[in-house]
């Protein structure tokens, strides 16, 4: 083995001036929501247990250090190739181009270009220099859309994570608080860069960490210790067996799956205190849970109750038997989208990890299933009114802002018989101040598209269920693809054609942006007809969805499922023969009035039962 090197170094260290390859044979990004959505979570939960504010820039150097982990290069020909780290670096630069896509055009964003690109005789080169990519890249980077038809299976992912980072950077690294981020980015987060001179090398040492030097997991370590205080052999042995047989199962879900139920049921059923949102602040059972639940569950033995062999059999028979067995449940609810179980999926699609733990939360071990099956529901159905209220009122469902009133529900949830949750989560509804008509100018922005998108699609779905329609959401959720949904504009940007109503161009954009003046409809309508007037519009959206077609008075002498379900609704829906600022406002009206109906609290007494 020829020399090899191993080095410290923070973000900017690492790809400042650097060139990164990666060889045709393993060319695959393929890093899912699940893991972009735990390293933005980690990220910003670090660097918020430090910042505060009013801290100057100059605080961050004194901030906490993150570790990464290590990633392995060999460096050939002056190329560096990685080996082993291509999802993280990938990942990195990716949340890299979207810090700077975010910032002003000052010195703080410009510190980011040479970890994302150089430039040299007019040519950019990013830093991650794959030529497969670099289109893409460079989209991203200008914020231009990217046709993904027929790109490579990593571009392409590429591209949804990218997406993905757009809807869960949290609301509190944004705005002020941003350049306090990427500062910390840089500096503060580490890698440790093993760089060998021989790919032979450099895929022995990879072999070597992943398969021989690598210390057993939080998961295998809270196995041994449970097992190893069970004195009887066949107990031990049947407890064996249970543990194996389920982690088998969760293994089949996903990569770390396995630690996810663990931490979800521990959460749920266990946690009594969390951290303080303030600097050097201690972490509590939540966090502890996260973070190393293995030592969690020794240092608590006797609050959990385990003071016999037979409490530590039991703990991974019923407890750990039970809740990983719901768990595996809900995560397949959530990929999937099922009958009766519509809800779970819907939440997933936010992005919202933390309702793992507050599903779990209020089932019992006696629990029937059926009893189980109307507590998830009621409780996903909670979540769901929830986020639709605090989305459409502009506020954050990110991890780092939601985790805190997740944990207290969670607590106040916990194994509640299913009338009483009930009346709690009703009551804690009706306490909600924000509502849907607490915003009656609901719009999109330059940050929500994302959530618009999924709000539209269940507002669209809904009108056609109810009308007696198979559901469309998995089709209308499209975002990428041949088959993607666009949100459309009723109103073409064309201000000019609206001067008798507007007097401004800021006001005709801020009024075109509002919900009433939205659809969802295939992007290659909106490619073909975008910038057409309403009424040639108005003629193709008789073709569209049931959303759209209610603009057109044809629809309502040819459906008489979707005039069933005006009668029953008393929903204020009516055709529009022109759409001028009026008509825009009446849709608005109708759109919030619909609002309230899909996300309606009397929903949590229907899916209870009761």
């Amino acid at each position: 083995m020829k020399e090899i090197r191993a080095s410290v170094k923070n973000i900017r260290a690492l790809l400042s001036g650097a060139k990164f390859g990666i060889d045709y044979y393993q060319r695959e990004y393929r890093w899912g929501r699940k893991q972009v959505a735990e390293l933005i979570d980690d990220l910003a939960d670090k660097f918020l247990s430090s910042h505060e504010p009013g801290n100057r820039r100059e605080d961050v150097e004194q901030y906490d250090h993150y570790f990464l982990g290590s990633i392995i290069v060999s460096e050939r020909d002056y190329r560096k190739y990685l080996i082993d780290g291509q999802q993280r670096i990938t990942t990195l630069t990716l949340l890299l181009i979207y810090i700077y896509r975010q910032m002003e055009d000052t010195e703080e964003k410009q510190q980011l270009v040479e970890l994302i690109y150089s430039q040299k005789y007019g040519r950019r080169s990013f830093n991650l220099d794959v030529e497969e990519r670099t289109a893409c890249m460079e989209a991203l980077l200008k914020g231009e859309t990217f046709d993904e038809e027929e790109q490579p299976e990593s571009v392409v992912n590429m591209l949804q994570r990218y997406r993905d980072i757009e809807e869960l950077f949290p609301a509190e690294l944004r705005g002020e608080t941003l350049p306090f981020f990427a500062d910390w980015l840089i500096e503060n987060v580490y890698l440790v860069e093993i760089t060998t001179y021989s790919d032979a090398d450099a895929y022995t040492i990879f072999e070597t960490m992943n398969d021989r030097g690598l210390s057993l997991t939080p998961t295998e370590m809270l196995k041994g210790y449970l097992l190893a205080n069970i004195t009887d052999p066949a107990r031990r042995n049947r407890a064996s067996e249970i543990w194996c047989e389920r982690v088998e199962a969760l293994q089949k879900l996903g990569k770390e799956e396995e630690a996810d139920a663990i931490k979800a049921w521990l959460r749920s059923q266990h946690a009594e205190s969390i951290r303080e949102r303030k600097r050097d602040a201690k972490p509590q059972d939540f966090d502890l849970i996260g973070t190393e639940f293995h030592r969690w569950v020794r240092d608590r033995a006797e609050t959990l109750g385990l003071d016999s062999s037979d409490a530590f059999a039991r703990f991974i028979e019923k407890d750990f038997g039970f809740y990983t067995r719901w768990y595996e449940f809900i995560r397949k609810a959530a990929d999937n989208f099922t009958p009766g179980l519509e809800v779970i999926y819907y939440n997933a699609r936010h992005g919202f990890t933390l309702q793992y733990p507050v599903l779990l939360a209020p089932l019992d071990k006696q629990d029937s299933d059926q009893v189980i099956l109307r507590k998830l529901r009621v409780t996903a159905t909670y979540l769901d009114i929830l986020l639709a209220r605090r989305l459409w009122n502009f506020r954050s469902i990110d991890y780092s802002t939601m985790q805190y009133a997740m944990f207290l529900l969670m607590r106040d949830i916990r194994r509640k018989e299913l009338p009483a949750l009930v009346d709690l989560l009703m009551t804690r509804l009706e306490q909600d101040r924000e509502r849907f008509d607490t915003n009656e100018s609901f719009a999109l922005h330059g940050m929500n598209g994302p959530q618009i998108h999924l709000l539209l699609a269940r507002m669209t779905d809904y009108v056609e269920t109810q009308s007696g329609r198979p559901s469309r959401y998995t089709e209308y959720i499209q975002r990428g693809g041949k088959n993607a949904y666009q949100i459309e504009h009723i109103w073409a940007n064309h201000p000019e054609r609206h001067e008798d109503e507007f007097a401004h161009r800021s006001e005709f954009e801020a009024y075109r942006n509002r919900i009433g003046g939205l659809l969802l409809l295939p992007r290659s309508f909106n490619a073909s007809y975008g910038d057409c007037d309403y009424a040639t519009k108005r003629e193709h959206y008789l073709k569209q969805n049931l959303l759209a077609a209610s603009l057109h008075e044809k629809t309502y002498e040819h459906d008489p499922g979707f005039m069933r379900f005006i009668k029953q609704s008393g929903l204020p829906f009516r055709p529009h023969p022109q759409f001028k600022k009026a008509d825009l406002d009446a849709r608005q009206k109708l759109y919030i009035q619909l609002a309230e109906q899909i996300w309606s609290p009397d929903r949590l007494r229907r899916e209870a039962g009761l």
